[in-house]
């Protein structure tokens, strides 16, 4: 198991997560908060509004949960979306959730901001879906944490990001010396990250095929990363939480 620490200095800072510029010019940029995750948004074009909760009643999904991840870019818009941890017969879920974050449906986050300037991040999501009353209830949250989502927090998750002070730049799949024949492969890493974004602690805790370096690829990757710090009830907090990375045989 390889393990990253260093002590910790918590600093809190409030943000305004209603501000939803996007592109600013750098003369105005000051007047961006310090932090700001990557959001869903409100209005018509946001992801939970999007989805069509009665055409999936009709084609047949019950209760279900899934979780996603995608990066959000500086403008908004998104790319590599990818889906897991499904409950069983939540493959209608997981389709509408594919087809709505797709690069034809032209999904539009609000992007995440990182000492008053935007940045590429990643959004981890949950989604998920019920019927009450005959009638659908569709819920997104800003975390994959199974504790948070029984209580229904106002919870988001830190997110790693590209730019500024942070040396992230994705996930790559092991070298070729790890993996001679790719095969499709994950790992969990625990992560823990102070109210500035700071990494403090970084663990592999499992990864699937064991042996072939997926863990030490996503440690290698996500130790370089600066993170948009986690937010509970609208101010950053420090966290604690799991981040899955999953990879298959074209690469990440």
């Amino acid at each position: 198991m390889r393990i990253f620490g260093i002590s910790a200095v918590v600093l809190l800072s409030i943000v305004d997560l209603g501000w939803s510029q996007v592109d600013v010019p750098s003369s105005q940029t000051a007047k961006l908060p310090m932090y700001r995750p990557a959001l869903l948004g409100t209005g018509p074009d946001s992801l939970i509004n999007r989805i069509d909760t009665a055409g999936l009643i009709k084609q047949g999904q019950k209760d279900a949960a899934i979780m996603f991840s995608c990066s959000v870019k500086k403008d908004g818009t998104v790319l590599s979306v990818s889906t897991y941890r499904g409950t069983p017969d939540s493959k209608l879920l997981e389709q509408e959730i594919l087809k709505k974050l797709s690069a034809a449906a032209n999904p539009k986050f609000i992007p995440a901001i990182y000492n008053h300037v935007p940045v590429d991040a990643i959004y981890y999501g949950t989604v998920m879906f019920g019927i009450v009353n005959d009638k659908p209830r569709l819920r997104i949250f800003s975390n994959q944490e199974r504790e948070e989502l029984k209580k229904e927090s106002d919870f988001i998750g830190p997110q790693p990001f590209w730019g500024g002070d942070s040396r992230f730049n994705g996930f790559h799949y092991p070298s070729a010396e790890s993996v001679p024949v790719q095969v499709d492969g994950s790992a969990e890493l625990e992560v823990k990250v102070d109210a500035t974004g700071s990494l403090r602690d970084l663990k592999v805790l499992g990864e699937q095929p064991p042996f072939l370096g997926f863990g030490d690829a996503a440690f290698d990757d996500l130790s370089k990363a600066k993170f948009i710090p986690a937010f509970r009830d609208g101010k950053p907090v420090a966290s604690n939480v799991k981040i899955p990375v999953y990879y298959n045989e074209k690469g990440f």
